[in-house]
């Protein structure tokens, strides 16, 4: 808790200046309402006595008010700098670690435990040390007025104090279970909205409002434990209060008759104790909200931990050229030596000794049968994952020694699926890029063939395109895709599966496009379609992770088995011919 509220340090000073101003008017009352009973008992004018009384009543609600309307302020503050913090952290986890957590779990991480954050930073922490030295004062004037009605006071606090005491640690223990349960439902939640159409079709909406019905259960139950918890602290305040007031009315009566005191003096003693009941109340706020403000911060604060990517140096600029024309950037060789990986070190390698060299320009197709590593490898030049053996190169320097953003800059990547953000079609496009010039738009939407797609949205570009695109279709949302990666005019362009959802029409013009690329771009593509693999500069054919031989189509259909049989099998298309090596018959 303390770490989100130190660098707003100074605006709790001054929220808590200003609430212990006000407080501190509120305790000259029940001085100056005694001084007003004096005064009436002693027959002399009560205008001094009356405005002075008002004056601190007014002046105090005032200074209060301020203090709180500060204190809020700041706590919103509190909530943004945490937001802004893990937000920005979230999305430089390294893809390893994002695959070890939840995204629903995180994404709460972000939104109900900051609000608890903010809950804890206004209603526990400053509250509770401007409350305490108020209280400490109280005490000081109650005793001042009358030392044996303040140990009837103390004595029956203590109890409270007890009480508060032992439930703390049960409030904290309590909130966390509740903040990790409300977590699980994020993100069983985001698990079934991520994949509706696949929930809808299976028909297992049911089976799916089951479980989330569950985790419901378990969050209302750990809700409940807390609030329980929070409960009984507060039912022993009250209690407390009740216990305290009737005592000191009981032992004051007695004290007054007997002539130890005047009335005046029970009079402001009482006022005492009724200031003095909020404020014990208010502390015993503090104890829970601090414990489920620690709670929070304890969940937000392990992101901070998590494995992050080193992306803090500035990305080049993609477009540098004045006007918005940017300068041509020459192809990148790119070449896998001896690389070994694997995901975990008691899962199988996905990789054993690759090593293969794409020279600048061109286009080299990656083949072979599924869980073969071709997808992994993009991965790994990409630097999502790091190989456990051997080096990657572009450009003869280790992928290790590029800057993150500066690497990633000269790559342009097509994933498999083809993710289309919600927002306007000109953000999907220009997604990382700026000051892009029209011309370069228009000229990109006509190579993909995106032109009448954007001609029947009802705001063309800026048109909405959906929820992960679901307002376009799955051919459109790769030709978005793939568009995306020609506009930054990348050195090595990466397409995975990149024509898989597109008809024969579209295929054959983004084949077009994709020769035009590689005239000045590498091309390096995964694919499953003879049509790409054919018009390909080289092929390289892998297998249970390993190269298992390179070479143009007419090559390796002499002298590879596992290629002639994948052209003749998942490889061939309508209306190609390829020989069948006896061994597939």
């Amino acid at each position: 808790m303390a770490t989100f509220l130190r660098p707003h340090r100074g605006a709790c000073l001054a929220g808590a200046l200003l609430g212990l101003a006000g407080s501190g008017l509120a305790l000259a009352q029940p001085l100056a309402a005694k001084r007003l009973i004096d005064t009436l008992e002693s027959g002399r004018t009560t205008v001094a006595p009356v405005l002075v009384l008002a004056a601190l009543l007014v002046g105090g609600a005032l200074l209060s008010a301020l203090g709180q309307y500060v204190l809020h302020r700041t706590a919103e503050d509190v909530v943004c700098s945490a937001r802004r913090r893990i937000t920005g952290r979230l999305l430089r986890l390294t893809v390893p670690e994002l695959d070890r957590h939840e995204p629903g779990d995180l994404i709460t991480r972000a939104t109900s435990d900051t609000m608890l954050l903010r809950q804890a930073a206004t209603q526990s922490a400053v509250p509770a040390v401007t409350g305490a030295v108020v209280l400490v004062l109280t005490v000081v004037l109650m005793g001042l007025l009358d030392v044996v009605l303040l140990s009837v006071t103390l004595g029956v606090v203590a109890l409270l104090g007890a009480v508060v005491a032992a439930a703390a640690p049960s409030i904290g223990r309590a909130t966390r279970q509740a903040q990790e349960s409300v977590g699980e439902i994020g993100a069983a939640l985001e698990r079934a909205l991520g994949a509706v159409r696949t929930v809808k079709a299976a028909g297992a909406e049911r089976h799916e409002t089951r479980a989330l019905e569950q985790l419901a259960r378990d969050a209302r139950r750990t809700g409940v434990r807390a609030a329980g918890w929070q409960a009984l602290s507060g039912a022993a305040s009250a209690v407390a209060g009740q216990a305290a007031f009737l005592a000191v009315l009981g032992v004051g009566g007695v004290r007054v008759a007997s002539g130890a005191i005047g009335v005046s003096t029970l009079v402001a003693f009482l006022l005492y104790l009724f200031a003095l009941a909020p404020r014990i109340s208010q502390l015993v706020d503090a104890v829970g909200q601090l414990q489920i403000g620690g709670a929070a911060a304890v969940r937000i604060g392990a992101v901070q931990h998590l494995d992050v990517e080193a992306v803090d140096d500035v990305p080049p600029r993609l477009n540098p050229a004045p006007a918005g024309k940017r300068s041509p950037r020459p192809p990148a060789t790119v070449r896998f030596e001896d690389v070994g990986f694997r995901h975990q070190p008691w899962l199988p390698p996905v990789h054993q000794h690759v090593s293969f060299t794409v020279p600048a320009g061109g286009v080299t197709a990656l083949v072979g049968p599924s869980g073969a590593g071709k997808t992994t490898l993009f991965s790994l030049l990409e630097r999502f994952h790091a190989p456990q053996t051997g080096r990657i190169f572009v450009d003869d320097r280790d992928v290790r020694q590029w800057p993150l953003a500066e690497l990633r800059a000269a790559i342009g990547y097509v994933e498999q699926d083809a993710p289309v953000l919600s927002g306007s079609l000109r953000r999907n496009l220009t997604l990382g890029i700026a000051d892009v010039a029209d011309d370069e738009v228009d000229d990109v939407l006509r190579r993909t063939r995106l032109e009448a797609v954007v001609a029947r949205l009802p705001r063309g570009l800026d048109s909405l395109v959906g929820h992960r695109g679901s307002r376009l279709s799955g051919g459109e949302r790769q030709r978005v895709a793939i568009a995306r990666a020609l506009l930054r005019r990348p050195r090595v362009l990466l397409l995975d599966e990149a024509t898989s959802q597109l008809d024969a029409d579209n295929e054959a013009a983004l084949r077009e496009t994709v020769a035009e690329a590689a005239r000045d771009t590498t091309v390096l593509v995964v694919a499953h379609r003879l049509s790409t693999v054919t018009d390909a500069d080289r092929i390289v054919v892998m297998n249970a992770g390993r190269v298992r031989a390179v070479g143009t189509h007419a090559e390796l259909l002499e002298t590879d088995a596992l290629y002639r049989r994948l052209a003749a099998t998942q490889l061939l298309t309508a209306g190609s011919t390829v020989p069948q090596d006896s061994s597939a018959r």
